[in-house]
């Protein structure tokens, strides 16, 4: 990819984003979060300068290298990616802006622990598997608020912001659909204890989930290419 080329598809992804939300309301704002794991540092340096900022890795190990290949660049780094609890403390020293797939109650105790021995606190979403399916880690959606509200009161060292989840994995729109509204509506039960970010969508269908309300989408191969 080179610089006209990152224009080019960030141009594409920031069109369709714009009406998909529009739709929704012209107040309705969504960030694009570009899933750069399978891209190099230049790919992401490329994006940057075509005017992207927030980035997301899945891998402990990748997020480390591209931030220190660009840590020049003013980036807003993600973790999307399951973590590890061996991981949880290289993760902790990379600082990311947010850690969308805090997906149990149990890793956010460990997480938790291992932040007050720091001595920091970090941003995460609580991953949500709204689909409820087996290939998917997060909480199941009738046990989402009660761990939300959980994690609130006994890991102080962590900051929830909101949500995330993945839609489901079939063709069917109308049921794709259904996991995002599921989301969606715990999303809005908790915006009194702070909730913020309501994240779920990627490149297959991030219109689809800015209808239903995401307001953070995860883009990968539309940007990367």
């Amino acid at each position: 990819m080179d610089n006209k080329k990152a224009v080019e598809n960030l141009d594409k992804v920031i069109s369709k984003v714009e009406a998909a939300r529009l739709r929704v309301s012209e107040h309705h704002i969504v960030k694009i979060v570009g899933i750069s794991k399978y891209s190099s540092s230049q790919d992401v340096k490329f994006l940057y300068e075509a005017g992207q900022r927030a980035f997301g890795e899945n891998k402990v190990q990748d997020l480390k290298q591209k931030s220190a290949e660009l840590e020049d660049l003013p980036l807003e780094w993600h973790f999307v990616g399951r973590l590890q609890k061996n991981k949880i403390n290289n993760l902790i020293d990379l600082n990311p802006t947010l850690i969308q797939s805090l997906d149990s109650l149990e890793l956010a105790e460990e997480l938790n622990k291992k932040l007050e021995a720091k001595n920091k606190k970090i941003s995460c979403l609580l991953q949500i598997n709204s689909a409820k399916e087996d290939s998917k880690t997060g909480v199941m959606p009738e046990d989402a608020i009660k761990i939300y509200k959980k994690i609130l009161e006994t890991c102080p060292n962590i900051r929830l912001k909101g949500v995330m989840s993945i839609g489901a994995h079939v063709e069917d729109r109308e049921t794709i659909k259904n996991s995002f509204k599921i989301t969606k509506e715990i999303f809005d039960s908790l915006k009194v204890y702070g909730a913020k970010y309501c994240s779920m969508g990627m490149s297959n269908d991030f219109e689809l989930a800015i209808s239903c309300g995401s307001n953070m989408i995860r883009v990968g191969s539309s940007l990367f290419k």
